[in-house]
């Protein structure tokens, strides 16, 4: 994470927390056009799309006063939606059984890249099982992006979940 995006998070954070939610993500895309901030309610229900609005609103005002962004560019404040990143050591533990993408900054065992099904966490290392059945462990600070893939078995939990009023937990 750049200087600027973590500036950023510090200037929304206390926003998006008092409101009663959590930051999943601050991003920008490559040519700096778009500020994508990922937030999700903190009591597990579901987001909608008045949520984002909200949100959107009162983060703009908080980044209009502040002006962390030199030059121009466009809010975008979103859910994680199903696929979600895994940003925090909470979502490997949350989401631990589900099917997910990784890539690390430098190789782990001759490779950068690593899919197979969270087993949470040791310390500061993800756990993970691969497709050939062996085990790795991937250290947080090596991991540059992580995500859930979509299965059966994730989308029948997150219907589970929008059906009940709350987003599944493990």
């Amino acid at each position: 994470m750049t200087d600027l995006l973590r500036r950023i998070e510090d200037i929304v954070a206390p926003t998006i927390v008092g409101m009663g939610f959590e930051l999943v993500r601050v991003a920008m895309s490559r040519g700096g056009g778009t500020l994508q901030i990922m937030i999700e309610p903190a009591d597990g229900r579901p987001m909608d799309v008045e949520d984002c609005a909200t949100l959107s609103r009162a983060l703009s005002a908080v980044l209009d006063v502040e002006d962390p962004i030199p030059n121009e560019y466009t809010l975008e404040v979103s859910s994680p939606g199903i696929d979600r990143p895994l940003t925090r050591p909470k979502d490997y533990l949350r989401w631990s059984g589900h099917l997910a993408r990784f890539e690390t900054a430098l190789p782990i065992d001759g490779r950068r890249r690593f899919k197979g099904t969270l087993l949470g966490l040791d310390g500061d290392a993800v756990r993970l099982r691969l497709d050939d059945g062996n085990e790795a462990q991937l250290p947080l600070s090596a991991i540059t992006r992580a995500k859930l893939e979509i299965t059966d078995a994730l989308l029948a939990e997150h219907q589970r979940g929008a059906e009940d009023g709350a987003e599944p937990t493990h």
